[in-house]
């Protein structure tokens, strides 16, 4: 899916969409400080081998009140920003940032508090992208 090995520069904020969430232009922070990128969802579920979810929550722009359901995830234990280890549920999705798109693993937790509702970690930055703490959405 991605082409270019020529490292693209963005900013610590960019717009971002995942196509087969249907999520477009959302904000994303780039966080080099997490290893996994995570997703914001509620109503998080697991049924007879299927993980239903649904994404951000009613206060926010975004919402789409359907429920996600894949059959193939996993879980990870993650430390989260306070330093506690939980457990939570991974998904693999199409990830697009500018012109490019590529598979990304998105752990699925409840970012209610938190300012960004995506956040795009290393695993998906390295060897792609040069982060610009002075830009912010530079893609538009």
């Amino acid at each position: 899916m991605e082409k270019s090995k020529e490292k693209l520069t963005i900013g610590r904020r960019e717009y971002i969409s995942l196509p087969e969430l249907g999520l477009s232009n959302i904000t994303a922070k780039m966080d080099t400080g997490a290893y996994t990128s995570a997703l914001y969802c509620h109503e998080v579920r697991e049924e007879k081998g299927v993980l239903i979810f649904r994404l951000l929550d009613p206060s926010h722009p975004n919402y789409d009140p359907r429920e996600h359901r894949y059959t193939e995830y996993g879980q990870k234990k993650i430390k989260n920003s306070f330093g506690i280890i939980e457990t939570r549920y991974t998904i693999k999705t199409v990830l697009k940032i500018g012109k490019r798109q590529l598979i990304s693993v998105f752990s699925l937790t409840d970012r209610s508090d938190m300012r960004y509702p995506v956040l795009i970690g290393r695993k998906v930055l390295k060897n792609r992208f040069i982060i610009d703490v002075a830009l912010v959405n530079t893609l538009l």
